[in-house]
């Protein structure tokens, strides 16, 4: 195909070209009447020599570069024939459009035709086919090449508005068709449909010894009895969600339990506390894929960490209840922080970011400061403490911690959060020696450095900071003034 490439262009080189071409101009390939009669045919009639001249050059240059790429697809793919899907190729690299209807796995015919003196023009022969055995010949199997194309199914829990994923109206109806065995079929006349039904894309089948390993879990977890034999049940079937390696066909049906248990009996401690165990057992699993579930588990941990009322109702054991799941939640917190942050990059800056919000949220009661200051720093890390909360330290005790001493009340809520704050404060020097008095053996602090310290986070928890005696844990905190 080069070569009649090559011999069409020559061939189409007009006389009155070569006439026209002086000593010193250079000679067409390309006659410059073809331009012509392009600009006549779109309603240009006057056009001078020079013009058409310089059209027909730039014609001349792209053709020649469309040739070059078709060349080089050739000689990659070792033919020494040009085909048609070379040109295609060529000018999608040229980032033309491409053209169609020239698809054709057999090599095309020229024929040329003479329309005057020095006037050829070149077409496609069109092969001679029986009228009657096209007639009777099988359909030919449609011309199109098989491609692959991706797009978003949702980006960061939202779908996104394209062709390829269903609208919003779509959506509603699916929503408004009857589901399952039990579903009302009224719910299908308000979507508009009669007789519709609901199918699957994909039936998830599950054989009938996890369904029923699964439902004994659920009994063995959700029951309350104070027996003995009871709370060993319950150990045993944690015990075993986090050591079994054939229950990963499972893990979605345990983060739906979870989420819906959560949900559900946000009054109940000993529910909550059960899920919380249940989480812990699935991420402690070492045979579980759990990455695509992070932020699905996440979500009625941090409920259980940062929930406004946890439980029935007051009470020194219910509020103790309370704070010991609280600190289960944090820790779980933790866990998932640190085991799917690789795979989830913003999941751990996300987490940490929602128990910031929450710990300087002055409408909050103490114990959702409580959870939050403890996922701040089990999803943070030292460093989240020391960035995000030692500067609010200051604002914090002005507008939620002061206003709650001097309410008075019970104190216990007030001891508990200003130790989850030194918990957090003293997890800045990394010293896990244990203290004796409250002095760690470095001496004591200077009235200066007290000031200090009381004066960028306050005085309630600049005079515990300073109490602990540590030097080191104060430089630390004196350092943080520059994040401000």
């Amino acid at each position: 195909m080069a070569t009649s490439a090559a011999r069409d262009a020559r061939a189409s080189a007009g006389d009155s070209s070569n006439a026209r071409a002086g000593a010193g101009e250079t000679r067409l390939l390309w006659n410059p009447d073809n331009v012509k009669d392009v600009a006549e045919s779109v309603g240009i009639g006057s056009l001078g020599d020079e013009a058409l001249r310089t059209l027909a050059q730039d014609v001349e240059y792209r053709i020649g570069q469309v040739i070059v790429e078709a060349l080089r697809f050739m000689r990659a793919a070792k033919r020494t024939t040009m085909t048609v899907q070379d040109i295609s190729h060529a000018l999608k690299v040229l980032d033309v459009e491409p053209l169609y209807g020239y698809e054709s796995t057999r090599p095309l015919r020229y024929g040329e035709a003479s329309l005057g003196p020095g006037q050829p023009l070149f077409y496609i022969e069109d092969e001679e086919v029986d009228f009657e055995k096209l007639i009777n010949a099988p359909l030919p199997k449609v011309p199109r090449d098989i491609s692959f194309t991706a797009h978003w199914l949702a980006v960061e829990g939202v779908q996104p508005s394209i062709p390829q994923n269903p609208s919003t109206t779509e959506s509603r109806g699916q929503d408004l068709l009857p589901k399952g065995p039990g579903g009302n079929p009224a719910l299908a006349a308000l979507a508009g449909h009669e007789n519709a039904t609901l199918k699957p894309a994909v039936k998830h089948i599950i054989s009938k010894e996890l369904t029923l390993y699964f439902e004994k879990i659920q009994a063995a977890l959700l029951d309350d009895t104070p027996d003995p034999e009871v709370q060993r049940l319950r150990e045993a079937a944690l015990e075993s969600v986090s050591g079994d390696p054939g229950i990963h066909q499972l893990v979605p049906y345990f983060v739906s339990f979870i989420s819906h248990e959560v949900t559900h009996h946000i009054d109940d401690v000993f529910v909550l506390r059960q899920m919380m165990e249940l989480t812990g057992a699935l991420i402690t699993n070492p045979q579980l894929f759990l990455d695509p579930y992070a932020s699905s588990l996440s979500v009625p941990v941090l409920t259980c960490l940062m929930g406004r009322k946890l439980g029935p109702g007051d009470g020194t054991d219910a509020i103790q209840d309370q704070y010991r799941l609280r600190e289960l939640a944090a820790s779980l917190i933790g866990q998932i922080a640190k085991k799917y942050s690789s795979s989830n990059k913003t999941l751990r800056p996300k987490l940490t970011r929602s128990c910031l919000k929450h710990f300087l949220d002055p409408m909050a009661p103490p114990c959702v400061w409580y959870g939050a200051i403890s996922g701040v720093l089990a999803a943070g890390g030292p460093e989240a403490i020391r960035v995000l909360v030692l500067p609010n330290l200051k604002d914090f005790e002005a507008s939620m911690l002061g206003p709650l001493r001097e309410k008075g009340g019970d104190a216990t809520e007030f001891e508990v959060l200003i130790g989850a704050i030194l918990k957090a404060v003293k997890s800045l020097s990394g010293d896990d020696m244990p203290m004796h008095n409250g002095i760690n053996g470095d001496g004591d602090v200077s009235e200066r450095e007290a000031r200090e310290i009381k004066a960028f986070v306050g005085e309630i928890i600049g005079e515990r900071i300073v109490r602990l005696g540590d030097r080191r844990l104060n430089q630390t905190v004196l350092e943080a003034r520059s994040f401000q």
